[in-house]
């Protein structure tokens, strides 16, 4: 029997998302734990594994197909003894939403405009070892392609070693760098050897959008990403529902840079290497475990009260920006928060991350320091009602504790609050926990 290939919820919050790319086609085997489609998410753009196996008999929606609905027929897969070509959609299939981006290739669109009662045949499926290319395609992983287009790597030359042919990380590592074919074509020369001057490109965009736009500027206009929109939409709401209190300390770092130094020098055979951020991390856990007023999240006619701190850490990705959750970060090691750190923004780069790993959070902190930021505010992570915003540590003036002036390592920490469900009083109470285990860092190891 036939098998229905539905579009998956990959967060819990996903209602719709768009159907970026198909690594597979009819015909092609599949087998559980292949990748069979590249989905853009609210969030990312997350690889889809089979769960079964069989042949691709039909694929009903078209890549590049935006707003398809979680639970909508994608593809039907034949099962082991049935005949992929004879295979139609179902009529839940044939009402999916079909509504190809700008960029589909007239050879998707025309799939997707045609019956489902004439199905192409299904072609034969290709050798493994043969170039990976679906219909004049590349087929590789987004970390293949984003290193390939950091070496100058031309995709169609290279052979994939992965399922189904894919191009995998180890195939763009191998390959030689600076083989990438030109984007765009030259501008072209005149009699007299004169360059012509580029066309403008003609932009699709939304009403609103050629409303806003000054045609006297040069310009382009880029469609947002899933992500983007998400972005855009959680941080209205944020500022417009949730009432923000910014709170700002100055905190003194010396003995938190002398005791970081001690942990990497007794870590350094085991290959972790602790940062400032991972005990910046820790020292918020823990303050939110002694000010659990903070560690809240308002739910309109309810306050949700959480015992335990699941600090989400602000990590910038391209086109974006991800919050990984660090879990139990009042009770971790400064070693297991490195750890874990370390693994979470790498796999947040590469699109790899859980929706588990990046939905929930108690309380977030971002860290704008190592760009040299002295001190900024942040909109707050909704549903969480606390974000710690880190400026960089520099040398300033410092009244010691003996009362003579010097000159001491000072960092500037603004906390936001949610003042619906954060008093002014408890919100300081949280930034003058925060200040003592960062100035006191033993604290943090007792």
């Amino acid at each position: 029997m036939p098998i229905e290939i539905k579009m998956p919820a990959l967060s819990p919050t996903m209602e719709e998302g768009k159907l970026a790319k198909w690594l597979v086609k009819e015909g092609d085997t599949v087998s559980s734990g292949d990748i069979m489609a590249e989905i853009e998410t609210d969030k990312a753009t997350m690889e889809f594994e089979a769960v079964d196996e069989g042949t691709i008999g039909k694929i009903t929606v078209p890549e590049g197909t935006e707003g398809v609905k979680v639970g909508t027929v994608i593809a039907i897969l034949a099962g082991e003894d049935e005949d992929a070509s004879s295979i139609e959609a179902s009529p839940k299939a044939e009402e999916a939403p079909a509504k190809p981006a700008a960029q589909d290739t007239p050879k998707a669109e025309a799939k997707a405009e045609a019956p489902a009662s004439a199905p192409a045949p299904a072609p034969a499926a290709e050798p493994k070892a043969k170039v990976a290319q679906q219909e004049g395609r590349v087929v590789a992983s987004p970390l293949a392609r984003r290193i390939a287009s950091t070496k100058g790597v031309d995709l169609e030359g290279l052979t994939g070693t992965g399922p189904n042919g894919r191009i995998v990380k180890a195939d763009v590592e191998a390959a030689q760098p600076g083989t990438a074919k030109a984007k765009a074509a030259a501008p072209a020369a005149t009699a007299d050897g004169a360059v012509s001057a580029a066309k403008p490109e003609t932009v699709e965009m939304a009403a609103e959008t050629r409303a806003l736009l000054d045609d006297r500027i040069p310009h382009t206009v880029d469609k947002l990403s899933g992500m983007r929109k998400t972005i855009a939409r959680r941080l209205t709401q944020s500022m417009q529902e949730a009432p923000h209190i910014y709170l700002t300390v100055d905190v003194r770092l010396d003995k938190l840079m002398a005791m970081r130094a001690e942990l990497n020098a007794a870590l350094e055979k085991q290959g972790v290497k602790v940062s400032v951020n991972d005990m910046l991390i820790k020292a918020l856990g823990l303050a939110l475990v002694d000010v659990p007023e903070c560690n809240v999240t308002f739910a309109g006619s309810e306050l949700i009260r959480y015992s335990r701190a699941d600090v989400s850490v602000a990590v910038s990705i391209p086109n974006g920006l991800i919050t990984p959750i660090v879990q139990d970060a009042n009770g971790k090691s400064f070693s297991a928060i490195a750890k874990a750190t370390k693994d979470l923004g790498k796999r947040a780069k590469e699109g790899k991350l859980k929706p588990e790993e990046y939905q929930g959070g108690t309380a977030s902190i971002s860290n704008m320091g190592m760009m040299s930021i002295k001190q900024f505010t942040a909109v707050i992570n909704p549903p969480q009602s606390t974000i710690l915003a880190i400026g960089a540590g520099d040398k300033r003036p410092w009244v010691m504790p003996d009362g003579q002036l010097g000159v001491a390592t000072i960092m500037t920490a603004t906390g936001s609050f949610d003042h619906r469900a954060v008093d002014g009083a408890d919100g300081a109470r949280l930034m003058a926990a925060f200040r003592e285990y960062v100035e006191n860092p033993l604290g943090m190891v007792a």
